[in-house]
């Protein structure tokens, strides 16, 4: 015997379905941005036609909720008012999760069907002039907050669109607090401090959801504030608080497959802009190869970011991306280069309870 809908479930779908009609009797009301006073009274008759028996205050939030379909981003929009969700994971229109505190755990919000989270999707995609299709079924992209959005869907998602939304504080997290809240240890709070004040380059090490970025980010407060800063990364998420910083950010391939910049091409014209400091917020292709070119050719105090299990893992992939460049120089050359041009590796990782610690601070010994 099938259970009964729960009254939240009913309002959802009601919701759903008088949105959806007004989008096929009036395109204009799918707009992610038009939320103006006709649309709120076409909203309030389609209300009172299709839920005249409902209560003020039930009809008050089915109006609510389909203003949210019109103007927001579905169910999603409760979750990006949470300041306490990190990270927000679509798997599908019926699974959501979220982290807090460092921990995942599923949420009782959901989508009523597989279209309704391809219409948010749109939604979410649109402003920021991207799409997803059939033949593009994979977009990354950057919200106007600075949140990173990821949207993978079918062929490539086998259950169903998949959606990561990862979400950034104002400001992040600066060493004081990462000391704190044991991040870091006093021993290394003042060696990395010092590290970065004598403009060594350093690189930053650890799995997926490691702290990578917050560590870059907090390590960055230690750069004297008169320096020249641009950073490069394929979605900004770095909030640097010095008063000279450029933000430089990858662009990908149009519908048209022309048009894509990569982290690569910012980094060679970042070397035209005299720069004091360089911050790639991930090294992960062949851009490698630049960036230990230009540590080898005076650039110094470069901070970057890499996917990698250990310290000895980091300095082995830096030296497996070099060589995707192309360049024909040996295995052996780029280890000196590396050796040469890099200073640290600080190696952070995530603990089974949810909190990021930095394990290793790795110096090299030819630097």
């Amino acid at each position: 015997m099938a259970r009964p809908e729960r009254p939240v479930d009913a309002l959802e779908r009601i919701a759903t379905g008088i949105h959806e009609r007004l989008v096929s009797e009036d395109g204009t009301a799918g707009r992610p941005d038009h939320s103006g006073g006709d649309v709120i009274t076409a909203i309030r008759a389609a209300v009172g036609n299709e839920a005249p028996i409902l209560s003020a205050s039930a009809r008050g939030i089915l109006e609510e909720r389909i203003v949210r379909e019109v103007s927001g981003l579905g169910p999603l929009e409760e979750l990006l008012e949470d300041p306490s969700v990190q990270e927000i994971m679509v798997n599908g229109f019926d699974r959501v999760f979220v982290e807090r505190e460092g921990r995942v755990e599923r949420v009782g919000v959901k989508f009523q069907s597989t279209s309704h989270l391809r219409n948010t999707i749109e939604r979410i995609l649109a402003p920021l002039g991207r799409r997803v299709d059939e033949l593009n079924p994979m977009v990354d992209a950057r919200l106007p907050d600075g949140s990173r959005v990821n949207v993978i869907i079918p062929p490539l998602s086998v259950d169903g669109p998949a959606v990561s939304i990862r979400r950034f504080p104002d400001r992040g997290l600066g060493p004081d607090q990462l000391l704190a809240n044991g991040s870091l240890t006093s021993d290394q709070f003042d060696q990395l401090r010092q590290a970065v004040t004598q403009r060594k380059s350093l690189l930053v090490s650890g799995g997926t959801g490691s702290g990578k970025t917050t560590l870059l980010n907090a390590l960055s407060s230690f750069i004297a504030g008169g320096e020249r800063v641009v950073t490069i990364e394929d979605a900004a998420e770095l909030k640097l608080q010095q008063p000279h910083v450029v933000r430089l950010e990858t662009r990908p391939a149009g519908i048209e497959g022309r048009g894509e910049v990569t982290i690569r091409d910012l980094l060679r014209n970042a070397l035209r802009m005299r720069p004091d400091r360089i911050v790639i917020g991930e090294v992960r292709g062949g851009e490698a190869f630049d960036l230990l070119s230009a540590l080898n050719t005076g650039h110094d105090g470069v901070m970057s970011t890499v996917h990698a299990s250990s310290a000895d893992d980091a300095l082995a992939r830096l030296e497996v991306l070099a060589l995707m460049a192309g360049v024909g120089l040996p295995a052996e050359v780029i280890s000196r280069q590396l050796e040469r041009g890099l200073d640290l590796i600080v190696h952070v990782a995530r603990l089974p309870e949810g909190g990021r610690k930095v394990i290793e601070v790795r110096e090299l010994g030819m630097s």
